[in-house]
């Protein structure tokens, strides 16, 4: 492409293109791609950038795998689509049946969605079909019927629809504009345990008041395990997960797990509940499902909860998407999955991780940097105040990386392929940027 042909596209994006979280106004530049394989975004202007974002979290093999390519061109052809609706097929099937082998003792029952959004609000449904259900073969009905709310924790992410909405943050989430509209649920401050600590038992009150108050009206609590995503990168105690299990199992609420963000080996276990080795009632997967090739999610359950909502009128769960097991999706889900599974992904999230510790350790010393945080394939520098993004955004493309900062936050979730060569220089250029940036450098 050359450059007339390039400032035609990126004209033509500027006049017809909304992009995610932006104005149609903005001043933050795009950069249109070309091509990408390995780690590497090549731009049509013919730069390369190494991407550190793994196209928000999902390309976990990195870009044009192979194994990958293969299992898409091979489904594609039989079918590329077919209803789900009183039909089957062999990919979805054998998706359905690893997903039950991989994740967490108990979770026995897969229903297949669009998106991670879609899987949350699956998940809430599901949830209170679930003690609708149960309320009506009980002598508790009235009571059952009445668990329709969620307790989340502030400073989580659950996604973009009205149902996941009303479990992110209500105050310094993105959706406070909705708040009007969206139903009211509960919220628990943000654990104050850093991971590797211990949780005291003062850190739990707040959970454990609104449980015991409100219990009969809460169906599920729904929290992204050890790692809170979108809404702030913290990362928080093994014991408060262990003990929040605890509190729903006492207090007779389900437990959703959002496994979204962490699901695959993101925070240096396959999923974010094995760090506590609990297993929730229902559980949601995206992002990372595809090796980030296509758009497809799960919600799994236990066969108590699919059960009892199939065995009480309307005898059916209430929901239905139109591309629900795309095949095309299904056969590149189990692909990612069993590559996933017969690589190293372990040590190397282990050295992503060791390495991110030591490299991003420096930031510290600038003095508009707030903390510094590491998590398996997780690197967070949290600034004081939140980015310019027109220039910080260009700053990072003009040193040859991609990475798309939010808020106060600038972070790495980096692909596992990264050598150590292409880390440091994702590390370096937050450093040097931060450093060079007047806002965030030294004074």
């Amino acid at each position: 492409m050359n450059s007339t042909q390039l400032s035609t596209l990126l004209s033509d994006d500027k006049n017809s293109v909304w992009h995610p979280y932006s104005s149609t106004h903005s001043d933050t530049p795009v950069f249109a791609v070309k091509s990408a394989k390995g780690v590497y975004l090549t731009l049509e202007d013919g730069r390369q950038l190494i991407d550190g974002m793994s196209s928000w979290w999902c390309a976990i093999h990195g870009y044009n795998v192979p194994e990958l390519n293969d299992a898409i061109t091979q489904q594609l052809d039989s079918m590329a689509h077919v209803m789900f609706g009183g039909l089957t097929h062999e990919p979805a099937v054998k998706l359905c049946k690893k997903l039950v082998e991989i994740t967490p003792a108990g979770l026995d029952s897969v229903f297949l969605a669009d998106s991670g959004s879609v899987a949350v609000e699956i998940a809430m449904k599901m949830a209170i079909q679930y003690w609708q259900a149960l309320g009506q073969s009980s002598s508790q009905q009235s009571k059952l019927c009445n668990k329709q709310k969620f307790i989340s924790l502030r400073n989580g992410y659950h996604g973009d629809t009205f149902g996941a909405m009303s479990v992110c943050d209500p105050v310094t989430g993105m959706h406070t504009l909705f708040s009007g509209i969206l139903a009211k649920n509960y919220f628990v401050a943000s654990p104050a345990c850093r991971f590797g600590e211990p949780c005291l038992e003062e850190q739990l009150e707040e959970l454990k008041r609104i449980l015991e108050t409100n219990h009969e009206l809460i169906a599920a609590l729904i929290l992204e395990p050890i790692v809170q995503g979108a809404g702030g990168m913290k990362f928080y105690s093994i014991d408060y997960l262990v003990q929040a299990k605890n509190l729903c199992k006492q207090f007779d609420v389900l437990l959703i797990a959002d496994e979204i963000a962490t699901g695959f080996g993101r925070s240096g276990k396959m999923f974010g509940c094995e760090h506590a080795n609990i297993s929730p009632d229902i559980m949601c997967v995206g992002k990372s499902l595809t090796g980030g090739y296509m758009t497809l999610a799960a919600t799994l359950c236990s066969r108590k909860i699919s059960d009892t909502i199939s065995d009480n009128p309307p005898h059916t769960f209430m929901h239905g998407p139109t591309f629900m097991a795309n095949p095309l999706a299904c056969s590149v889900a189990l692909e990612n999955i069993n590559l996933l599974m017969t690589s190293p992904w372990q040590e190397n999230v282990k050295r992503i991780e060791q390495r991110l510790k030591n490299e991003l350790e420096k930031c510290r010393e600038l003095a508009t940097v707030d903390d510094v945080r590491v998590l398996g394939a997780i690197g967070v520098v949290e600034l004081k105040e939140a980015v310019d993004m027109p220039s910080i955004q260009q700053a990072f493309v003009d040193a040859g990386v991609w990475i798309r900062p939010f808020g106060k936050l600038v972070y790495l979730m980096p692909a596992y392929i990264i050598t150590n060569e292409q880390l440091k220089k994702l590390t370096d250029a937050i450093f040097d940027v931060l450093k060079d940036d007047p806002k965030h450098g030294k004074h």
